[in-house]
């Protein structure tokens, strides 16, 4: 789903596809294991080696922090934590192995579009920013890792549509550290200056998916650290499961079919949406299922 975005998306042709290459080892900087869980946050954590591997109008909803447990993610005022223990993953026990986070995801429910954060070590990364007045829910978010707005170093934009670039420039006052990204063929349409993207990039340890149809530059990030995949809304949650786009605002259904069929050849156990509820755990095959029906 998208806001009322009717003057927004034009029908564009087709986008031609990039190849498939990202199933590569990532480098993650030697930082040592915050405290995230002070506060009681339930977040994806996954530890391992250094070398491993649009609805309508605008809401202030709380934010919350998406578990991988299966206790139900929890809304919480911006003053409050939720305080679900978070699941952790394997730690390598080979002898000397640089034990090091490989992330903690965590989702501001903004009501009828998400965001979300990643935390490294020290160091965070935005992926969309909600609908313009969202800074303070996606702050909240931060603080429930253990963070502040001044230690995030990215934030992108998976589209330029209103309700997931609607706070762009209040998040990126907000964090003066912070560069921002979006794919390159919507960076016309986002009053912000950001850097592009295209097919294949790295940022901060993420892959850059290009993967058009609900917009010309419209990207997915893959985090192979963490096996998550930010689908922004090239998929979307529903019932548990996923779905395409929203054909109600995508002008070009046949690449974004394409662009579904790009994303089931990754690996990944789970898959946050700008709409919708994430799937954590299986997530590969949910979409893999979805491609062949496409």
């Amino acid at each position: 789903m998208c806001g009322n975005h009717s003057t927004d998306h034009d029908h564009h042709p087709p986008i031609a596809l990039g190849p498939i290459g990202y199933r590569r080892a990532r480098r993650l900087h030697r930082r040592a294991f915050l405290g995230y869980f002070g506060k009681g946050t339930a977040a994806l954590a996954i530890l391992g080696p250094v070398a491993a591997a649009c609805g309508s109008s605008g809401s202030s909803a709380a934010p919350s922090i998406t578990s991988t447990t299966s206790t139900p993610a929890t809304s919480v005022a911006p003053a409050q934590s939720s305080t679900t223990t978070p699941d952790v993953g394997d730690v390598s026990s080979a002898p000397g192995a640089s034990e090091v986070p490989a992330g903690v995801w965590g989702r501001s429910d903004l009501g009828f579009v998400s965001a979300y954060v990643l935390a490294r070590g020290s160091e965070l990364a935005i992926v969309d920013t909600g609908v313009s007045g969202s800074v303070d829910a996606i702050g909240a978010t931060i603080s429930d890792l253990g963070l502040s707005f001044s230690d995030v170093r990215h934030v992108v934009l998976t589209h330029y549509h209103g309700d997931h670039a609607g706070s762009i420039g209040a998040v990126l006052e907000a964090a003066p550290n912070a560069v921002g990204y979006a794919g390159e063929l919507d960076l016309a349409r986002i009053d912000a200056d950001l850097s592009p993207l295209v097919d294949g990039d790295d940022v901060f340890g993420m892959q850059v998916v290009h993967t058009p149809g609900h917009t010309p530059g419209h990207v997915a990030i893959w985090d192979e650290l963490t096996s998550t995949l930010v689908a922004g809304d090239a998929m979307n949650g529903s019932d548990g499961g996923v779905t395409g786009a929203n054909p109600r605002f995508t002008p070009d259904l046949d690449a974004a079919a394409e662009s579904v069929k790009k994303m089931a050849q990754l690996q990944f156990d789970n898959v946050y949406f700008g709409h919708g509820e994430p799937i954590l755990g299986g997530a590969s095959g949910a979409v893999m299922d979805l491609a062949a029906q496409l």
